[in-house]
Protein backbone atom coordinates (compact mmCIF):
# COMPACT_ATOMS: atom_id res chain seq x y z
CA UNK A 1 0.00 0.00 0.00
CA UNK A 2 0.93 3.32 -0.73
CA UNK A 3 -0.18 5.84 2.10
CA UNK A 4 0.05 9.70 1.72
CA UNK A 5 -0.79 12.34 4.05
CA UNK A 6 -0.69 16.11 4.52
CA UNK A 7 2.52 16.07 1.75
CA UNK A 8 3.65 19.65 1.06
CA UNK A 9 6.74 20.09 -0.93
CA UNK A 10 7.88 23.93 -1.68
CA UNK A 11 11.67 24.59 -3.42
CA UNK A 12 13.41 27.13 -1.94
CA UNK A 13 16.27 26.91 -4.03
CA UNK A 14 16.21 28.44 -7.68
CA UNK A 15 12.32 28.54 -7.06
CA UNK A 16 12.11 30.52 -4.04
CA UNK A 17 8.79 29.90 -2.30
CA UNK A 18 7.08 27.47 -5.09
CA UNK A 19 4.84 25.20 -3.45
CA UNK A 20 5.07 22.13 -5.81
CA UNK A 21 2.65 19.70 -4.00
CA UNK A 22 0.14 21.11 -1.37
CA UNK A 23 -1.99 19.01 1.26
CA UNK A 24 -1.75 15.61 -0.92
CA UNK A 25 -3.95 12.83 0.54
CA UNK A 26 -4.17 9.67 -1.23
CA UNK A 27 -4.17 5.87 -0.66
CA UNK A 28 -3.01 3.15 -3.21
CA UNK A 29 -4.14 -0.19 -2.47
CA UNK A 30 -1.96 -3.70 -3.26
CA UNK A 31 -2.85 -5.00 -6.09
CA UNK A 32 -4.63 -1.20 -7.66
CA UNK A 33 -3.95 -0.27 -11.02
CA UNK A 34 -3.65 3.62 -10.69
CA UNK A 35 -3.19 6.71 -13.01
CA UNK A 36 -1.81 10.14 -11.55
CA UNK A 37 -2.65 12.58 -14.34
CA UNK A 38 -2.06 16.40 -14.77
CA UNK A 39 -0.42 18.82 -17.14
CA UNK A 40 3.12 19.63 -16.87
CA UNK A 41 4.11 21.61 -13.47
CA UNK A 42 0.74 20.01 -11.76
CA UNK A 43 2.98 18.22 -9.70
CA UNK A 44 3.10 14.60 -10.79
CA UNK A 45 7.36 14.65 -11.20
CA UNK A 46 7.44 15.73 -7.67
CA UNK A 47 5.33 12.86 -6.33
CA UNK A 48 7.29 10.71 -8.20
CA UNK A 49 10.66 11.67 -6.82
CA UNK A 50 9.29 11.61 -3.89
CA UNK A 51 8.37 8.07 -3.91
CA UNK A 52 11.83 7.30 -4.94
CA UNK A 53 13.39 9.37 -2.85
CA UNK A 54 14.86 11.20 -4.05
CA UNK A 55 14.09 14.63 -2.44
CA UNK A 56 12.35 15.14 0.05
CA UNK A 57 9.07 16.66 1.45
CA UNK A 58 8.28 19.75 3.22
CA UNK A 59 5.81 18.46 5.48
CA UNK A 60 3.63 15.14 5.73
CA UNK A 61 3.84 11.50 5.46
CA UNK A 62 4.93 9.29 2.85
CA UNK A 63 4.49 5.02 3.79
CA UNK A 64 4.98 2.83 1.01
CA UNK A 65 4.49 -1.15 1.88
CA UNK A 66 4.74 -0.11 6.00
CA UNK A 67 8.21 1.66 5.39
CA UNK A 68 8.10 5.44 6.47
CA UNK A 69 10.16 7.22 3.79
CA UNK A 70 10.64 10.03 6.33
CA UNK A 71 12.55 7.54 8.81
CA UNK A 72 14.34 5.54 6.66
CA UNK A 73 17.75 5.67 7.35
CA UNK A 74 19.90 6.99 4.06
CA UNK A 75 21.74 3.89 4.18
CA UNK A 76 18.80 1.62 3.09
CA UNK A 77 17.62 3.91 0.43
CA UNK A 78 19.13 1.50 -2.21
CA UNK A 79 17.49 -1.69 -0.59
CA UNK A 80 13.70 0.29 -0.60
CA UNK A 81 14.31 1.41 -4.50
CA UNK A 82 14.70 -2.11 -5.40
CA UNK A 83 11.57 -3.30 -3.92
CA UNK A 84 9.91 -0.72 -6.60
CA UNK A 85 9.94 -1.33 -10.47
CA UNK A 86 10.33 2.27 -12.59
CA UNK A 87 9.67 2.92 -15.78
CA UNK A 88 10.40 5.73 -18.11
CA UNK A 89 9.65 7.33 -21.04
CA UNK A 90 13.08 7.40 -22.37
CA UNK A 91 13.73 3.56 -21.45
CA UNK A 92 17.01 4.43 -20.19
CA UNK A 93 18.48 1.09 -21.54
CA UNK A 94 22.00 0.44 -21.99
CA UNK A 95 23.05 0.46 -25.65
CA UNK A 96 26.03 -1.75 -25.26
CA UNK A 97 24.45 -4.59 -24.22
CA UNK A 98 21.78 -7.21 -25.57
CA UNK A 99 18.36 -7.47 -24.71
CA UNK A 100 19.20 -10.09 -21.97
CA UNK A 101 21.77 -8.51 -20.32
CA UNK A 102 19.71 -5.88 -19.79
CA UNK A 103 17.51 -7.28 -18.14
CA UNK A 104 19.83 -8.92 -16.33
CA UNK A 105 21.92 -6.54 -14.98
CA UNK A 106 19.01 -5.28 -12.42
CA UNK A 107 19.79 -8.88 -11.20
CA UNK A 108 23.76 -8.55 -11.39
CA UNK A 109 23.91 -5.56 -9.26
CA UNK A 110 22.31 -7.32 -6.18
CA UNK A 111 24.07 -10.16 -6.72
CA UNK A 112 21.82 -12.78 -8.09
CA UNK A 113 23.55 -16.02 -9.12
CA UNK A 114 24.03 -16.80 -12.99
CA UNK A 115 22.01 -19.59 -12.32
CA UNK A 116 18.77 -18.26 -11.34
CA UNK A 117 19.80 -15.11 -14.12
CA UNK A 118 19.60 -17.31 -17.05
CA UNK A 119 16.02 -19.17 -15.79
CA UNK A 120 14.42 -16.05 -14.60
CA UNK A 121 15.09 -13.75 -17.56
CA UNK A 122 13.67 -15.83 -20.14
CA UNK A 123 10.72 -16.03 -18.03
CA UNK A 124 10.48 -12.38 -18.07
CA UNK A 125 10.85 -11.73 -21.68
CA UNK A 126 8.50 -14.48 -22.78
CA UNK A 127 6.21 -12.42 -20.31
CA UNK A 128 6.70 -9.49 -22.39
CA UNK A 129 7.06 -10.57 -25.86
CA UNK A 130 10.41 -10.59 -26.72
CA UNK A 131 11.92 -13.88 -26.30
CA UNK A 132 13.18 -13.88 -29.81
CA UNK A 133 15.02 -10.95 -29.79
CA UNK A 134 17.03 -11.71 -26.47
CA UNK A 135 20.09 -11.28 -29.06
CA UNK A 136 19.22 -8.03 -29.85
CA UNK A 137 20.98 -4.43 -28.85
CA UNK A 138 18.75 -1.99 -27.81
CA UNK A 139 19.32 0.20 -31.19
CA UNK A 140 17.92 -2.61 -33.36
CA UNK A 141 14.81 -2.55 -31.76
CA UNK A 142 11.32 -0.35 -32.08
CA UNK A 143 10.78 1.94 -29.74
CA UNK A 144 8.00 -0.18 -27.97
CA UNK A 145 10.04 -3.16 -27.91
CA UNK A 146 12.46 -1.11 -25.88
CA UNK A 147 9.79 -0.65 -23.74
CA UNK A 148 8.95 -3.87 -23.14
CA UNK A 149 12.26 -4.77 -22.28
CA UNK A 150 12.40 -1.67 -19.96
CA UNK A 151 9.48 -2.92 -18.22
CA UNK A 152 11.13 -6.28 -18.15
CA UNK A 153 14.23 -4.86 -16.49
CA UNK A 154 11.70 -3.31 -14.17
CA UNK A 155 9.90 -6.25 -13.41
CA UNK A 156 12.84 -8.76 -12.79
CA UNK A 157 13.60 -8.61 -9.23
CA UNK A 158 9.52 -9.38 -8.44
CA UNK A 159 8.84 -5.69 -6.81
CA UNK A 160 4.83 -5.33 -5.26
CA UNK A 161 4.78 -1.51 -6.91
CA UNK A 162 5.41 -0.75 -10.79
CA UNK A 163 5.94 3.07 -11.20
CA UNK A 164 5.87 3.95 -15.23
CA UNK A 165 6.42 7.40 -15.79
CA UNK A 166 4.66 8.92 -19.05
CA UNK A 167 5.74 5.01 -20.29
CA UNK A 168 3.71 5.70 -24.03
CA UNK A 169 5.06 9.27 -23.86
CA UNK A 170 7.93 8.31 -27.06
CA UNK A 171 5.62 6.09 -28.54
CA UNK A 172 2.91 6.06 -31.37
CA UNK A 173 -0.61 5.41 -31.06
CA UNK A 174 -0.24 1.33 -32.04
CA UNK A 175 2.49 0.76 -29.45
CA UNK A 176 1.45 2.63 -26.92
CA UNK A 177 -1.74 0.88 -27.14
CA UNK A 178 0.13 -2.44 -26.68
CA UNK A 179 2.71 -1.06 -23.72
CA UNK A 180 -0.78 0.06 -21.70
CA UNK A 181 -2.30 -3.64 -22.49
CA UNK A 182 0.96 -4.89 -20.97
CA UNK A 183 0.57 -3.33 -18.13
CA UNK A 184 -2.84 -3.75 -17.84
CA UNK A 185 -1.27 -7.57 -17.51
CA UNK A 186 1.13 -6.92 -15.43
CA UNK A 187 -1.28 -5.57 -12.99
CA UNK A 188 -3.70 -8.72 -13.19
CA UNK A 189 -0.99 -10.52 -12.06
CA UNK A 190 -0.82 -8.66 -8.48
CA UNK A 191 1.49 -5.91 -9.48
CA UNK A 192 0.41 -2.39 -8.20
CA UNK A 193 0.84 -0.58 -11.24
CA UNK A 194 0.91 3.17 -11.00
CA UNK A 195 0.60 5.29 -14.38
CA UNK A 196 2.18 8.64 -14.65
CA UNK A 197 0.73 10.11 -17.53
CA UNK A 198 -0.95 13.53 -18.85
CA UNK A 199 -2.43 11.81 -21.95
CA UNK A 200 -6.22 11.34 -21.44
CA UNK A 201 -6.48 9.56 -24.22
CA UNK A 202 -4.09 6.75 -22.29
CA UNK A 203 -6.72 7.24 -19.39
CA UNK A 204 -9.30 6.27 -21.78
CA UNK A 205 -8.40 3.61 -23.56
CA UNK A 206 -7.88 1.79 -19.72
CA UNK A 207 -9.72 3.07 -17.71
CA UNK A 208 -9.68 2.82 -13.47
CA UNK A 209 -9.16 4.77 -11.10
CA UNK A 210 -7.49 8.08 -12.10
CA UNK A 211 -6.03 10.78 -9.58
CA UNK A 212 -5.89 14.32 -11.10
CA UNK A 213 -3.02 17.24 -10.09
CA UNK A 214 -3.40 20.41 -11.13
CA UNK A 215 -0.74 23.46 -9.73
CA UNK A 216 0.42 20.97 -7.20
CA UNK A 217 -2.84 19.84 -5.72
CA UNK A 218 -5.24 16.68 -5.68
CA UNK A 219 -8.38 18.07 -7.44
CA UNK A 220 -10.39 14.74 -8.30
CA UNK A 221 -9.82 11.06 -7.01
CA UNK A 222 -12.09 8.97 -9.45
CA UNK A 223 -12.98 4.97 -10.05
CA UNK A 224 -14.17 4.45 -13.84
CA UNK A 225 -17.32 3.76 -12.31
CA UNK A 226 -17.69 7.94 -10.76
CA UNK A 227 -16.61 6.51 -6.93
CA UNK A 228 -14.92 9.31 -5.19
CA UNK A 229 -11.90 8.03 -3.49
CA UNK A 230 -10.67 10.47 -1.73
CA UNK A 231 -10.58 10.09 2.01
Amino acid sequence: MIEIRKLNKTYENGRAGSRALQDINMEIDDGEFVFIMGRSGAGKSTLLRLLLKETEPTSGRIIVNDMNLQKMPRRYVPKYRRKLGVVFQDFRLLPDRTVFENVAFAQRVIGVSSRHIRESVPEMLKLVGLSARYKSLPGQLSGGEQQRVAIARALINRPEVLLADEPTGNLDHGNAAEIMKLLGQINQLGTTVVVITHSQEIVDQLGGRVITLDKGRLISDERKDGVDMRR
